[in-house]
């Protein structure tokens, strides 16, 4: 029998071209995510607000809840309009709509640029220009994610899956030494502008694909009654469900990257460039395990593992908010996005091999309010926390709780402990 090859979704061009297009977007995000968190860090770091609770008056920073309040603004349009976009994923051209996607999010960072330019200390532009993106990804995200099945075998689709997460990895490692790079020598506009230029690959990539079959759900138009239908589909798959609700909880509980301007600056005295090189870590950690797992080509026992990675996940995080050691941060840093891409990839694998094509975009939809929804609520959450007990007790406590949680989980749901593909 012929050995089938190593990373074997790149054998098919279509996907190919798609995972190059990605890779090269994901790098102009991580560059412009990075401009935005500093951007804000650089607003704030000097204003605090007092808060009187109970006779007590803390002095919060404003810093932390700037960075925090980045979240809801991401977080909103996900909520509004993720199943929505998952419907219109099902009812018309998925490739169609991550060109309208891709084009009016290079539109937005345009004009986040001109903003930053003529008007960087205006908080709430930014928050509401950082919303219409988010938007603009309600609808690409599942056009793009519910595509891939189509652009390779079944057999392969693990490996595709896998092959998105490193993508995701290798550009977030290069975007935020590069976004620190360029909002160091160039500002915050000019990462922006960066971003624009990127969804330019996107683009490039799906007017070049040869397929050209399009696919279409069980209803060929978009309604409430579409949109419930993969609410029903999700909570009655229960190994779907509760992989989405682990998400969500190590996502909300375990985000040490929404406080990591703040323990870069104050606590590991780091300035932007420090602060880009150390918020690689994570990417770095991903993509050696991501590659791992695209060489191997398959996970045994992938219920335990899952879980397993999660707590990994929790334990890395909680390390990270205590340690005030550069090179130690880094490592558990990477620890987290080692365990994260782990993760990822089953989680994606197992979704996708139990969710019939028809029902792909909207899957995808729901998955977007635990998987968007968890980080974005966690980032408020973590600013909240942040801004009263301080940055570490946010980190570590966040890790901890998320330990807890997925231990709920496995005991909850052991059709995913379970679970082998």
């Amino acid at each position: 029998m012929q050995k089938k090859p190593r990373f074997a979704a790149l054998q098919h061009a279509d996907f190919r071209w798609l995972w190059i297009g990605s890779m090269i977007s994901v790098l102009g995000n991580a560059v412009q995510n990075t401009a935005i968190h500093w951007q804000i860090f650089e607003l704030l770091k000097h204003e605090t607000v007092k808060l009187t609770l109970f006779g007590q008056t803390y002095e919060l920073g404003e810093a932390a809840l700037g960075l925090g309040g980045i979240g809801l603004a991401r977080i909103v349009p996900i909520v509004f309009f993720a199943l929505l976009g998952g419907a219109v994923a099902d009812a018309f051209d998925r490739r169609k709509i991550l060109i309208a996607s891709s084009f009016i999010a290079g539109g937005l960072s345009i004009f986040l640029a001109i903003l930053s330019f003529t008007a960087g200390h205006n908080l709430l532009l930014i928050y509401l220009v950082t919303s219409g993106i988010a938007a603009t990804n309600a609808f690409g995200a599942p056009a793009r994610q519910a595509l891939i099945p189509n652009l390779v075998p079944r057999q392969d689709l693990t490996n595709a899956l896998s092959l998105g997460s490193m993508v995701m990895n290798v550009g977030q490692i290069g975007g935020p030494a590069l976004g620190g790079l360029i909002v160091a020598e160039l500002g915050a506009e000019a990462a922006y502008v960066f971003n624009a230029i990127s969804f330019l690959a996107v683009i490039f990539a799906v007017l070049i694909m040869k397929y050209r079959k399009v696919e279409k759900g069980a209803t060929s138009r978009v309604s409430l009654s579409a949109m419930a239908d993969g609410f029903r589909f999700v909570r009655n798959e229960r190994i779907i469900f509760s992989t989405m609700l682990l998400d969500f909880f190590a996502t909300f509980f375990s985000s040490a990257q929404t406080m990591l301007p703040i323990m870069a600056g104050q606590y590991l005295g780091l300035g932007a460039r420090g602060f880009g090189i150390l918020a690689t870590g994570q990417a770095v950690g991903a993509l050696i395990a991501g590659t791992i797992v695209s060489y191997r080509g398959s996970i045994q026992r992938q219920g335990q593992v899952l879980l397993g990675a999660v707590i990994v996940y929790g334990l890395a995080t909680a390390l990270f908010g205590l340690t005030r050691d550069v090179v130690l941060a880094y490592i558990f840093y990477a620890m987290t996005g080692a365990a994260d891409a782990v993760s990822t990839v089953i989680r994606g694998t197992v979704r996708q091999l139990l969710t019939p094509d028809h029902m792909r975009g909207r899957m995808v939809g729901v998955n977007m309010m635990f998987f968007q929804g968890g980080p974005q609520l966690g980032e408020l959450e973590a600013g909240a926390v942040a801004a009263v007990f301080g940055v570490p007790a946010s980190i570590v406590s966040g890790g901890i709780i998320t330990v807890l949680l997925t231990l709920w989980v496995a005991v909850k749901f052991p059709k995913l402990r379970e679970y082998r593909q």
